[in-house]
């Protein structure tokens, strides 16, 4: 089984991929830190590694040189979020194998790392997918929206794998549109987004009195701005880094009591 390395300072992002990954036949190791990134490198040799730009403490082309030092010739995927052109050149010049910028779609990161796999070592090996249970269906629909493509992505894929009938879009009036249309059972709604914010699709809700469940996702700690969430309503407000298996309870909970 081919392993691949996750490093990635937001867990949720770590688990998504772990996940993702995970169902196409990948053996995945996953850290939150850089340090410890170089640790599981050395310890494991992954085939490939799928590195975050920005990470506090030890950033992505810090590692990047790190495992260049280690071995000259690793596969090595950066996700580089908010990069700027002297950043991509440095990874180019320190013969990144590939870098994505962030916006990019799950089924891009996918065909990356599958087309980085098969190079040198098993030219020919193809990811086989995991020979889990079949998913049991849930008559329950979810929309995601949030502005992140990969996120949204990996979020709409993670639910979908649990059974809900999950879709995606990546700005607020899409997902008036989408609500206007067919009202989902619940909305997991990013708070911080350009254009339409998260709090505006919230009000404009309220406003049409879409009778579904919302959870709230923000990476903001702001007070002002997490009570004025609170105050239209929503079932719960879930702060970034967000742990998968407490957003899952977190939607079961919505959910079981939206029909109660």
């Amino acid at each position: 089984m081919i392993k691949i390395l996750i490093v990635d300072d937001d867990q949720m992002n770590c688990d998504l991929l772990q996940n993702v990954f995970t169902r196409h036949g990948y053996q995945v190791i996953s850290t939150t830190s850089g340090r410890e990134g170089l640790s599981l490198f050395r310890k494991y040799a992954p085939r490939v590694t799928l590195l975050d730009l920005r990470m506090p403490e030890m950033d992505g082309l810090t590692v990047l040189k790190e495992i260049r030092a280690i071995d000259p010739h690793a596969p090595v995927i950066i996700l580089g979020g908010g990069a700027t052109d002297v950043q991509e050149n440095q990874a180019r010049a320190l013969r990144v194998t590939d870098f994505l910028r962030k916006g990019l779609s799950l089924d891009i990161l996918v065909e990356a790392v599958n087309r980085v796999s098969q190079l040198p070592a098993q030219p020919n090996a193809t990811p086989i997918p995991s020979s889990n249970s079949p998913i049991q269906q849930i008559d329950e629909s979810v929309l995601v929206v949030d502005d992140d493509p990969l996120v949204c992505d990996l979020l709409v894929q993670f639910l979908s794998l649990r059974g809900y009938r999950a879709l995606g879009v990546k700005d607020g009036e899409d997902a008036l549109r989408m609500v206007e249309d067919v009202p989902p059972d619940l909305i997991l709604l990013d708070m911080i987004m350009p254009g339409m914010a998260g709090i505006e699709v919230l009000q404009a809700l309220r406003e049409k009195e879409y009778p579904g469940g919302i959870i709230i996702m923000t990476g903001s700690h702001n007070e002002e701005l997490l009570e004025e969430a609170w105050s239209l309503g929503p079932q719960e407000v879930l702060v970034k880094p967000i742990d998968l298996e407490r957003l899952l309870t977190a939607i079961q909970l919505v959910l079981v009591c939206r029909e109660c």
